[in-house]
């Protein structure tokens, strides 16, 4: 079934993708080699469907003066301060939805066909979101149940957020 440049479940006309912008938000930066170039590939990859990028937030300065509570409060002001009234934004939270490839494309498809201006995704500092992020959060998701570093989980996102884009355009790239 085509519809104005979709096709079942895939856009076929990137104009149509291009219409949102996904951001990642991070706190702290990518030390690992290996994981940053993998992160740059896929970087590079998604300038064909959709306007993607990283913003990554500087760690807090004297983190161990602070208690758990004082530094997720500090880098909630950090990120909130990222965020514009508009933006839809999304947690990567252990507590979160898991959804598979193809559901998690469904759910990048369902906030362009709803017109968000902007999906923010976020990962959180060690010890995870400050209450006033979790409230401004619109939904939480997560990637396992089994935890990953902050810097696996940035390779996987950006990983996945291609392999969405591909299916929504129908690529040969994801089997199911």
């Amino acid at each position: 079934m085509n519809i104005s440049g979709f096709h079942m479940n895939g856009f076929h006309d990137a104009k149509i993708i291009k219409k949102m912008d996904i951001l990642l938000i991070t706190v702290g930066k990518t030390t690992t080699g290996y994981i940053q170039t993998g992160i740059d590939e896929y970087c590079k990859r998604l300038k064909r469907y959709v306007p993607f990028s990283i913003k990554s937030l500087p760690d807090i300065k004297n983190s161990k003066k602070l208690t758990e509570s004082q530094q997720k409060e500090e880098e909630g002001k950090l990120i909130l301060n990222e965020l514009s009234g508009s933006d839809h934004v999304i947690l990567l939270d252990e507590r979160g939805e898991m959804l598979s490839s193809r559901g998690f494309s469904d759910f990048i498809q369902k906030g362009m066909l709803g017109g968000k201006k902007r999906m923010v995704f976020i990962i959180g500092g060690p010890y995870g979101f400050s209450p006033n992020v979790y409230s401004r959060a619109n939904s939480l998701l997560s990637f396992s149940k089994m935890t990953f570093s902050h810097e696996m989980i940035r390779l996987f996102f950006t990983e996945q957020v291609y392999r969405a884009m591909t299916i929504l355009k129908g690529e040969p790239y994801h089997h199911d």
